[in-house]
């Protein structure tokens, strides 16, 4: 039917006399033929089926365990083989035609060359290394995974508990042979102490191949013995303690070592120390906890502030119980100012001293009376409408940190109500948590921190809090850390202000380990302390040697951090400088780095979980000596590549490249008859 058209549409057009030669016409004609029947033809909706046809190769992954107990403990020539056999393992499979992949410990490292590793990773999460590796490999052909490794497993669980569908191959390094050694195990001690009080640091001694004598245990400061004990090595015990009693009238953060001198014949000192890293303060916090009527939210918090030994926590209710006549330096209140003027006193109270404050609103706040107190949020209510919401964090706020478990039990959180209307958050507050409706996570605050350095003050918008202490301690054995870390942090942020600094750094966690990129944050005001952004800062860092680095940065509207990265363990000092209209600010503080020496406890390799490992993917333990075995036995498995295809149905008239074509050929014709004479 197209052609008969086409034809049609070309004899009609063609076959009167013409001023143009025969061969021109049949010319003309046959271009017309062809532009119209293929015009008709795109009417019918025609398509283009592909068939694509790939070949995947077979991959073997090199899972290399480059913790540091492998390079510490694993004789030299036996890691030097192994390295050499992985290296020669990949070339010659590579000649057989298969993928060969490495993957380490350290997230993102990807070596050419299994020889060129560093063993320096602090942890060995053995089961994460694996599980990655089957998550990459989904679907793919995964043709089995050569695991390099002593065994130790100090992070994550055991792979042994775990199910993975490919093949393993274990080479086992490292040393199963006992040492005599003795190893500072765990230390055990409050983090938190009051100067002036007597604490306990309780270390933990372990030792192998010792059945007498004494090992001499030290507690030092900055270098100096501060205390010693003698725990006696016997026999039928292979664990012994020793507990120190410190005292300290000086406020601040402190790191004391605990060292076990080593022994004669001992195979290594590298487990013999550890540090404990102590926050001492002047005293309890003084918390005032006060509600327009008794209420659950009162409990909840009250169980939450008692968690903490920092904090001595005072509560009020107006008509029942008196307000003690005493400086407080926080204060929390619950749905205060109320309506009918409620609770004057203490409000009267907070605001002449300039206490910090959290305010807690609900169904009996008085809104008005709320937007006279500068908290950086405006509260327009449409009546008593209200919004059942569950917090979602918001992830520009540094001020404090959240966890990834506590993530995870705020989507657990039961819906709470907060009042339904316009929210304003002014310049200079900050949006810890927003309101999430339903499976919506929207804009709107929930918790907002504001106010000025020198009475900093924060708002919750629900007084149903107390549902999510009680839901979260359900689902996890009565234990609502989350929860409990939220007021706690807030609290401590709140305190932690209480001053008139204009340039205010901070590292934006307590304590930093090893592994953690470290991280600052920073707030600058202007004379009448209001936030300004885009200023240059200076910040210097000095360790415990007196070794001095510094960095500079901007801060910005979106709370950027400053990213310091990794840094090695102890107590820093440092000091921030910037010029803000024209003078000189600065502002002191503390940062503690922890050490993580997981990798130095367990010198005794474990070549039974790598045997476990092996034999359930049908393999066997292979040693350094058997690289060759090893290559033999993955060729034998016969691994073959996979073929597969795809097919694309795509509609004729979507390709582009038609149009041009078609645009040629009308193109052409009209172009000739100009050219002949017609038109």
């Amino acid at each position: 039917m197209c052609l008969a058209v086409g034809a049609g549409y070309a004899a009609l057009l063609y076959s009167a006399e013409a001023p143009w030669s025969k061969s021109v016409n049949y010319a003309l004609a046959a271009l017309r033929f062809t532009v119209v029947s293929f015009l008709c033809f795109l009417l019918l909706s025609p398509f283009i089926k592909t068939t694509t046809t790939t070949t995947e190769q077979p991959t073997i992954v090199l899972a290399v365990d480059n913790s540091q107990s492998v390079g510490l403990f694993t004789p030299q020539p036996v890691l030097a083989q192994a390295t050499a056999g992985l290296t020669q393992l990949a070339a010659t499979l590579r000649g057989k035609g298969f993928e060969v992949e490495t993957r380490t410990f350290s997230a993102g490292l990807r070596p050419a060359r299994p020889d060129s590793l560093r063993f320096e990773a602090p942890t060995s999460d053995i089961d994460g290394l694996l599980t990655g590796i089957g998550e990459s490999y989904d679907g793919r052909n995964l043709a089995g995974v050569v695991l390099l490794s002593d065994g130790i497993v100090n992070q994550g669980r055991s792979p042994v508990f775990s199910e993975f569908n490919f093949p393993i191959y274990s080479v086992a390094v490292g040393d199963t042979l006992a040492k005599r050694d003795v190893r500072l195990a765990v230390l055990t001690y409050n983090r938190v102490a009051f100067s002036g009080n007597r604490f306990p640091i309780e270390a933990e001694i372990d030792y192998d191949g010792f059945s007498s004598g004494t090992a001499t245990v030290e507690l030092r400061e900055n270098g100096r013995v501060l205390q010693t004990r003698r725990v006696p090595l016997t026999g039928s015990r292979r664990s012994q303690k020793a507990t120190f009693l410190v005292t300290t009238n000086a406020p601040g953060k402190h790191r004391y070592e605990v060292v076990v001198r080593p022994l004669p014949g001992e195979f290594t000192p590298l487990n013999n120390r550890k540090s404990a890293y102590l926050d001492v303060v002047k005293g309890k916090l003084r918390v005032l906890l006060a509600g327009a009527a008794p209420h659950p939210d009162l409990k909840a918090l009250r169980a939450a502030i008692q968690q903490n030994d920092n904090f001595a926590l005072t509560t009020y209710l107006p008509g029942i119980t008196p307000l003690p006549a005493q400086d407080y330096d926080v204060a929390i209140l619950h749905q205060l100012p109320a309506r009918g003027g409620m609770g004057a006193e203490v409000l009267a109270a907070v605001r002449s001293r300039k206490v910090p404050t959290l305010y807690i609103v609900g169904a009996q706040s008085d809104f008005t009376a709320y937007n006279a107190f500068g908290t950086g949020l405006t509260i327009t209510p449409r009546g008593s409408q209200t919004d059942e919401v569950t917090p979602v964090p918001n992830p520009i706020f540094s001020r404090f940190t959240f966890e990834e478990d506590a993530l995870r039990r705020y989507a657990a959180y039961p819906p709470a109500a907060v009042p339904f209307g316009e929210l304003r958050v002014s310049g200079g507050a900050e949006v810890a948590l927003f309101q999430q409706v339903g499976r919506l996570k929207t804009k709107k605050p929930l918790l907002v921190v504001g106010g000025v350095p020198a009475q900093r003050q924060a708002t919750l918008l629900t007084d149903g809090s107390w549902q999510w202490r009680l839901q979260e301690a359900a689902d996890h054995d009565d234990r609502p850390e989350a929860y409990d870390r939220l007021i706690i942090r807030t609290l401590q942020l709140l305190t932690a202000n209480a001053n008139k600094k204009r340039l205010d750094v901070y590292p934006t966690q307590d304590a930093f380990s090893t592994t953690d990129d470290v991280t600052f944050g920073a707030e600058t005001y202007n004379a009448i302390f209001e936030r300004i952004y885009g200023q240059q800062i200076k910040l210097a860092l000095t360790d415990e040697h007196d070794r001095t680095r510094t960095f500079s940065f901007t801060n910005s509207e979106d709370g950027s951090p400053l990213h310091l990265g990794t840094l090695p363990g102890g107590l820093y000092r440092y000091v921030a400088s910037a010029t803000l209209g024209g003078q000189a600010q600065q502002d002191r503080g503390e940062l503690l780095v922890q050490e993580q020496q997981l990798e130095i406890l367990e010198a005794r390799a474990d070549h039974n979980m790598l045997y476990q490992l092996a034999r359930r993917g049908g393999s066997r333990l292979y040693f350094p000596s058997q690289f060759g075995q090893l290559t033999q036995d993955i060729q034998q498995a016969n691994a073959k590549p996979i073929i597969s295809s795809q097919e694309d149905l795509k509609d004729l008239i979507n390709l582009k490249w038609l149009f041009f074509v078609l645009l040629a050929l009308v193109t052409a014709e009209w172009a000739t008859r100009k050219y002949s004479g017609g038109i």
